[in-house]
């Protein structure tokens, strides 16, 4: 199960969650202390409420490549990690490039803002690590191999996830251990195919990649289309072995969202838009400390 509703954390940052990566859960649910081996998940798909930011960056904005005040953001990523047990310097984030590059973290690699790597994917096995990916309107996907502790997390725009961020991402969690049936994904808010019109030129460089995803695309009036983004991500994932994929189903644009998008900023004629985050990590279980 997903949540559908978000909830508010402590702090008063906001955020979607997956039921079964939550804890006490009952025994058989994915984040049992029992089949996680003492791993604990935590996790958030945050929206647009609950920080420190004003105007365009109503009040969650966590991007650093954003206009907002550098200040103002960092605040946020720190409510961000604090409301699930995280210091500032155990959030570690990317230089988003649309890639399908994947680095897997550690407890030894570096926190700060100036270090962080050109990737659009992380992995991590270590406890005490909160992974973070920025999104707009692209695809953020949480992974999770529970009996393993291993986490990660994807930044799939539409030239990431046709480039095989995600592919890479699942083969970097299997080259650590994991069988991918025994990894969970989960695709958190995003642009949804009513809101996405594209044109006849992505399409057709979607197609020469993957030949078979003609239908993820529909047509729309003045020779344009309606492309399922959402469900292309999900397809990779699948073909890619996972049998546990969870889509939350929310879309990012729309007055009404609480998220930002980068598309309907667009349509506004605004100048800039705030940036969600999407994060996870692990920690020991039955310790508040990480």
């Amino acid at each position: 199960m997903n949540r559908k509703m978000p909830v508010t954390l402590a702090g008063g940052p906001q955020c979607y969650q997956h039921d079964d990566w939550l804890p006490g859960q009952a025994s058989g649910a994915p984040n049992s202390d029992s089949l996680n081996n003492g791993w604990q998940i935590r996790h958030g798909f945050f929206t647009a409420n609950g920080g420190v930011s004003s105007g365009l960056y109503q009040s969650l904005n966590c991007g650093f490549g954003s206009n907002d005040h550098p200040s103002l953001i960092a605040e946020n990523r720190r409510l961000v990690g604090a409301s699930l047990g995280f210091r500032p310097e155990q959030m570690y984030g990317l230089r988003q490039t649309h890639s399908a590059n994947v680095v897997e973290i550690t407890t030894a690699a570096d926190a700060s803002n100036d270090a962080r790597p050109a990737a659009d994917a992380l992995i991590t096995g270590d406890s005490g690590c909160l992974l973070a990916i920025l999104t707009a309107d692209c695809v953020p996907v949480l992974f999770a191999a529970p009996a393993l502790g291993l986490v990660g997390a994807a930044h799939a725009g539409w030239r990431g996830a046709v480039g095989g961020v995600l592919e890479a991402t699942i083969a970097a969690m299997v080259n650590k251990g994991a069988a991918a049936p025994d990894i969970e994904a989960v695709i958190g808010p995003a642009i949804r195919q009513p809101s996405y019109q594209v044109g006849d030129d992505l399409r057709m460089i979607m197609l020469a990649v993957h030949r078979d995803a003609d239908h993820f695309f529909q047509p729309d009036i003045d020779g344009k289309y309606r492309f399922d983004l959402p469900g292309f991500v999900q397809s990779r994932l699948r073909r890619a072995g996972l049998t546990k994929v969870h889509d939350l189903g929310i879309d990012t644009y729309g007055e009404s969202s609480g998220l930002f998008s980068h598309r309907q900023t667009t349509h506004a004629a605004l100048p800039d838009s705030g940036r969600q985050i999407s994060v996870i990590g692990i920690v020991k279980a039955h310790s508040d400390k990480t």
